[in-house]
């Protein structure tokens, strides 16, 4: 083993419990203890702050000027990695939204480039559509949306095969049960999102392996007093993780406390950024499928006012959470790692405990992301 690093002088959250006046050791990558510093360890000293594990977002549609979809390659994915560790995260999904089969198999290559790579960061990938609701098709190019063919299920499986993680979001409404159950025992994680699904059929769903809803309450049905829909499914079975835009904007805050309260175990809602190619820059606007996304007030919008995802990254999603909303800071931190590492089964990460791989993040007193000494 080689020479162990101790952090001292920063509370660490281990992704279940705080420690106070202990040392964080990693060695080789993983953290062997919290607790004294060994002898014979590098000691770094922290000026305060907090040591927690790194952020996970699955649902990264950009960064850097760079929007995941044509023309996208390998090096383009390790840039929106490198990207969003600025901001706390050592690990996420590259997510595609709806687009052509073309396109999908070209993204799909350039993930599993990256896979093979090892580079940094990447889980692997998202694809949001295109079997979607044409009702709840938000910013998704409605003429790209399409049924689920075998064409589609056999992509989806072989891709499996080169990616550490694959997510797709589908409509309840447009693939079956079967088509779930079969995407699933290939080790690919359903998602139901922009669907206008009714409780029974999201329910059916769900039953049949999905596992995830995509930003909960945008572009789904929503509950209603005769039908819960999407959202109440989501809700309601224990099996499910939702990802949630906490950003003041796609979701009120009283609606987010209805949600949290509400949340049967063992799923969690966890935290996701849904960011653009404006994530890391100053750009004001930029092109999505032949239409301008205009970024103003917080928001990206189409010229329609529509929601074009989020003018948000994981990390301020992390301080709206504990600042805004005033949830516990425990639950802000897991809901940014723990929950979502959990959620695809990256075992690895979302924790600081003894024998995991160490990704830790420098938090200071206001939750920014501090560049850790080494």
């Amino acid at each position: 083993m080689s020479q162990s690093t101790a952090y001292l002088g920063a509370r660490i959250f281990d992704g279940e419990a705080f420690h106070n006046d202990a040392a964080l050791v990693i060695a080789d990558g993983e953290v062997v203890a919290i607790g004294a510093a060994p002898a014979n360890a590098h000691v770094v000293h922290l000026n305060g702050g907090l040591l927690a594990p790194g952020y996970v977002d699955l649902q990264v549609n950009g960064g850097a000027g760079l929007l995941v979809g044509a023309g996208t390659t390998a090096a383009d994915l390790s840039t929106i990695c490198r990207t969003h560790a600025q901001f706390g995260v050592v690990g996420l999904l590259p997510t595609l939204i709806t687009d052509t089969p073309a396109v999908t198999d070209a993204v799909l290559a350039a993930g599993a480039t990256a896979a093979r790579a090892g580079t940094s960061g990447f889980l692997g990938l998202h694809l949001e559509g295109p079997h979607l609701s044409l009702a709840r098709k938000g910013a998704h190019d409605p003429n790209l949306t399409r049924p689920m063919e075998e064409a589609d299920l056999v992509r989806l499986e072989r891709a499996r095969s080169t990616l550490p993680h694959l997510v797709t979001t589908v409509a309840a409404e447009t693939v079956t049960p079967e088509q779930i159950a079969r995407l699933v025992r290939a080790g690919i994680i359903v998602s139901i999102g922009h669907s206008d699904a009714s409780f029974a059929i999201a329910s059916a769903a769900i039953r049949a392996g999905a596992t995830m809803a995509t930003h909960l309450f945008n572009a789904m049905s929503q509950i209603g007093n005769r039908d819960p829909g999407v959202a109440g499914a989501a809700l309601a079975h224990g099996s499910v993780w939702t990802g949630l835009i906490a950003d003041g904007i796609h979701v009120h805050p009283a609606t987010i406390g209805l949600a949290l309260r509400s949340k049967a175990a063992a799923g969690r809602v966890f935290l996701v950024s849904d960011s653009m190619s404006q994530a890391g820059t100053d750009i004001a606007s930029f092109e999505l499928d032949g239409r301008t996304i205009v970024r103003r007030d917080g928001a990206l919008r189409l010229a329609d006012g529509t929601l074009a995802g989020a003018d948000l990254t994981l990390d301020a999603a992390v301080r709206y959470a504990r600042f805004e909303f005033g949830l516990e800071l425990d639950e802000c931190l897991q809901m940014a790692s723990l929950y979502p590492a959990t959620a695809i089964g990256a075992r690895a990460l979302g924790r600081l405990s003894p024998g995991s791989k160490a990704k830790p993040i420098w938090l200071d007193d206001k939750l920014n992301v501090r560049s850790l000494p080494v």
